[in-house]
């Protein structure tokens, strides 16, 4: 029997999807964007933004190179007419196009920079969509691959309240159940190099209460607390309210000075080797 290769379309064709992908946006592209210095690319380029969404990076990256064609692909149609309609600005060197991550419509070596970014423990197998990413890649060309991690964030308990018990007891827990990888973002730099990548390099952006503001690292817990809440209580048999009090509290945390909160978002990058 075949994966269902999109577990998670129920929450990501949800409206908290967009409210978290501008949030996510807003929190981490200040720190991601120097990142980009490390491949020296410039130029009239071919740069693939895979899993776009609302193509909140893909209209960065167009202004990042503003002499390269970058294309945004997704899943959801509904999510790339709305990138399209937000990008129009942009002209004819963006384009948007509904795709399978597991199954590109370009050809070999199509692209001098793929991007990928909040997908790899989204889907399940993502070996095989790096696979993908590595046939449509050039060689000597560069894949930024971000990849959340659910262990990597840290919320000050309160009473008997353990948040790090909820991230793996509950989002962990989750992302197993449906066939997807809850820490693959400690697991990516192992899969680069199996896929026999160069120049593997670890980040990490600190989205954190002291790096983000408040409202914008509270409004990433918002949605996912609008969008996750009712698949978690389901996987785990807790009541819905009980699950969503939690994310109450390490939101109220966030919000709260002085405590402190962090989540350490994985990047991983990679140069296809040029023979």
């Amino acid at each position: 029997m075949t994966r269902d290769r999109n577990p998670q379309a129920q929450q990501m064709g949800d409206e908290s999807m967009v409210r978290n992908l501008s949030y996510q946006a807003e929190a981490i592209w200040p720190q991601e964007q120097h990142l980009f210095d490390r491949y020296a690319l410039a130029g009239p380029l071919r740069i693939l933004d895979l899993g776009c969404g609302t193509g909140e990076i893909t209209r960065r990256l167009a202004r990042r190179y503003p002499d390269a064609q970058v294309i945004g692909v997704d899943i959801l149609e509904h999510t790339v007419q709305l990138a399209r309609r937000v990008s129009a600005d942009l002209g004819e060197r963006v384009r948007y196009e509904q795709g399978d991550a597991f199954a590109l419509s370009f050809g070999v070596e199509a692209f001098d920079l793929v991007v990928c970014r909040h997908l790899s423990q989204a889907v399940p197998d993502f070996p095989q969509v790096l696979a993908e990413i590595t046939r449509v890649l050039r060689r000597g060309g560069w894949l930024h691959l971000l990849s959340e991690d659910y262990g990597m964030l840290h919320f000050p308990a309160t009473g008997s309240f353990d948040p790090d018990r909820f991230w793996n007891e509950h989002a962990v827990a989750f992302l197993s159940s449906i066939g997807c990888d809850g820490r693959v973002g400690r697991h990516s730099p192992a899969m680069l190099q199996a896929a026999g990548y160069d120049d593997i390099a670890m980040d990490y952006v600190i989205v954190d209460t002291l790096r983000v503001p408040r409202d914008t690292f509270a409004g990433i817990m918002g949605a996912w607390r609008d969008g996750y809440t009712a698949s978690l209580a389901e996987v785990t048999g807790r009541d819905q309210a009980a699950v969503k009090a939690d994310f109450e509290s390490m939101i109220a945390a966030i919000r709260t000075p002085p405590n402190y909160a962090v989540w350490h978002v994985p990047v991983v990058s990679g140069r296809k080797p040029p023979r």
